[in-house]
């Protein structure tokens, strides 16, 4: 019982983060229609922000994390300012191409710059130890990352649907042109997203340093690669389908570590997929998408 209760733990940590960072894109694609893959550049941007922070003027660990989300936040502006919105009223594949060249060019600047070797980055230890409650012992990192994960999908619900800004961005989702007509700047309801979509990063980004303890120029490119899944499995421009397709892909990956055979662990990633394969012939537009229809074709 013990060990079934820590790998649920688990799942539902790794499906947290996945969460967090398919919401990030999802919010950015429902309004601009943009597929950020340069979002994992964001967690690498934050570990180096906590590394550099820590090498310089910060001493206590614990004042890393909010820098590391401040890290993320900046640069999900800078790409916003400098890179995305020229390209703002181009097709898809423009957009798609630039969040890649993005990706590319951050990945290159980390490496030519900074370094290629992993850097340790110090978490506060507090971080890594172990709860214990009855006879349960559960680890601290996996049950506070539950917990901050859930606590920012309510922040942000309450945002989204209390706010100016958020109303402005759910109405932006439907019809950017009716939210210019009541006077709204289109670019601040744009860069309010990619505030949100950093600060999210930003919140993933700290728990999957602490949990790898080191940060890489390459870091990023698997988790948003997990997102990107994340987002198709929920339905893409579903802020619920983003994170319900966070939560199931996370815990699906983790049940199946935990409980298949040794000899079939290695194909967990396979399995994974085949399934989301076949999900998605039962739902094409994901689990939550709208079905647009598209008309005929002209011939």
């Amino acid at each position: 019982m013990e060990y079934f209760l820590q790998q649920v733990i688990n799942a539902l940590s790794v499906g947290s983060e996945y969460a967090l960072l398919a919401l990030g894109l999802a919010i950015v694609f429902s309004i601009i229609g943009l597929v950020n893959f340069a979002h994992g550049e964001l967690i690498t941007l934050a570990g180096y922000m906590m590394f550099f922070a820590a090498a310089t003027f910060v001493h206590n660990p614990l004042f890393l994390l909010p820098i590391g989300v401040a890290g993320a936040v900046l640069g999900a502006i800078v790409f916003e300012r400098v890179a995305f919105r020229s390209i703002r009223n181009a097709s898809a594949n423009t957009g798609i191409l630039t969040a890649f060249g993005v990706s590319i060019i951050m990945q290159n600047a980390f490496v030519i710059f900074i370094a290629t070797r992993p850097k340790a980055v110090q978490t506060p230890e507090w971080l890594s130890s172990v709860m214990t409650i009855g006879t349960f012992s559960l680890p601290v990192l996996q049950v506070v990352e539950t917990l901050v994960t859930a606590v920012a999908i309510g922040i942000l619900l309450i945002v989204l649907k209390r706010t100016t800004i958020g109303m402005a961005m759910r109405a932006a989702a439907k019809d950017f042109t009716a939210v210019r007509l009541m006077g709204i700047k289109a670019n601040m309801v744009i860069q309010a997203a990619f505030v949100v979509s950093g600060f999210l990063a930003g919140l993933a980004a700290v728990f999957i340093i602490s949990r790898r303890g080191a940060i890489d120029p390459f870091m990023g490119s698997v988790p948003v690669l997990k997102a990107f899944v994340a987002c198709v499995l929920g339905g893409f421009g579903s802020l619920e389908g983003a994170v319900l397709g966070g939560f199931a892909l996370g815990i699906f990956e983790v049940l199946l570590q935990a409980f298949l055979p040794d000899d079939i662990t290695p194909f967990r990633d396979a399995i994974v997929f085949t399934a989301i394969c076949a999900v998605l012939v039962g739902f094409p537009d994901g689990l939550l998408g709208r079905r647009v229809e598209l008309g005929d074709k002209e011939a």
